[in-house]
């Protein structure tokens, strides 16, 4: 018995190294990252400025490969149904993981069940942006459309997504505020629209309007989040400007297909943590407005999923948007 005890033992000693080898070999091959949106937006830029340090930091190639189409569902759905290897990651964002899943009246994945989070990576908070006709003030906007019901309205990127739904939740913050909602097929026209008054008021990224609202052609009247941002610390938080709680922001986080080794998990999540400790990268999100994420654990990741979930379905809802 005691001889067998020391076999096994034995054997034990012999294949433990070799498992630790195999472990510390990943990735053996490189790592697909699928950005759900086409190349030269702010989800595509933030994303390859993330694989771009990941193949530093994991010594492996990080290779970025754009699946664009139905508000991301595409990409969410190749990487869904990928091999869960640890080698296809999906750089999601809220419309794959907070507005999709609600908005759809057949929505084709789970948010939640289909995937496993490594990590999160930023939040890129919207600016609230009005024509300069109207106050300078955000409650004093507000004030103006509750006096004046049906007179005025606000622009988006198109129904259903993230700016659309930042102005509804707006909305439903203040309470009694009439004003007809105007949907674009995209963010400049409808910006341009603004800026000829044919809508007074709309959400966008900062990135997009500070130099139109440097030069008066346009007046920011509040960042959507809960703390200034560093690329424009004049302007007030919308929290500052008399909105109790508001903050809207789309948000890039790293998912792998259900089923991800955790090992695999837990590589990308040590990679991300010291991501988050290289000041170069700090400062290009900041550079942008985006608000790097402090805790970027997939427990966390998972939790903000589940919160964003929580926090626009109502909304959606509300506004009655229903994508086929």
């Amino acid at each position: 018995m005691n001889r067998r005890k020391l076999l096994i033992a034995g054997a034990g000693a012999l294949f433990a190294p070799s498992i630790v080898r195999a472990q510390a070999k990943y990735p053996e091959r490189p790592i697909r990252l699928v950005i759900p949106f086409p190349p030269g937006g702010p989800t595509d830029i933030i994303g390859r400025m993330t694989a771009e340090r990941l193949t530093a930091l994991l010594g492996q190639t990080v290779v970025v490969d754009n699946k664009a189409g139905a508000a991301g569902s595409i990409g969410a759905v190749e990487v869904k149904n990928a091999k869960p290897d640890g080698y296809t990651f999906l750089f999601a964002t809220s419309s794959t993981h907070a507005i999709n899943p609600t908005a759809f009246t057949k929505p084709p994945y789970d948010p939640l069940k289909d995937f496993t989070p490594a990590s999160s990576i930023c939040v890129n908070p919207l600016i609230l942006v009005a024509h300069p006709s109207m106050p300078d003030t955000l409650m004093g906007m507000v004030e103006l459309m509750k006096k004046n019901p049906g007179k005025y309205s606000y622009g988006s990127s198109g129904t259903g997504g993230i700016t659309h739904l930042a102005g509804e939740y707006l909305k439903a913050s203040v309470g009694g505020m009439d004003v007809v909602h105007v949907p674009y097929r995209g963010s400049m026209p409808a910006l341009q629209d603004m800026m000829a008054g044919n809508v007074v008021w709309m959400f966008e990224t900062i990135s997009t309007s500070l130099q139109l609202h440097r030069s008066g052609r346009v007046r920011i009247l509040g960042f959507a989040h809960s703390t200034r941002t560093p690329a424009a610390p004049d302007i007030p938080t919308i929290i500052e400007a008399g909105v109790p709680g508001y903050e809207a922001y789309t948000f890039n986080l790293i998912l792998g297909p259900a089923g991800t080794p955790l090992a695999m998990i837990d590589a990308i999540d040590g990679a991300t943590r010291k991501l988050m400790t290289e000041k170069a990268f700090i400062e290009a999100l900041q550079k942008i407005a985006a608000v790097p994420t402090v805790d970027t654990t997939p427990q966390r990741t998972e939790k903000f999923i589940k919160d964003e979930l929580a926090k626009w379905a109502p909304i959606i809802k509300a506004a009655g948007v229903k994508i086929e």
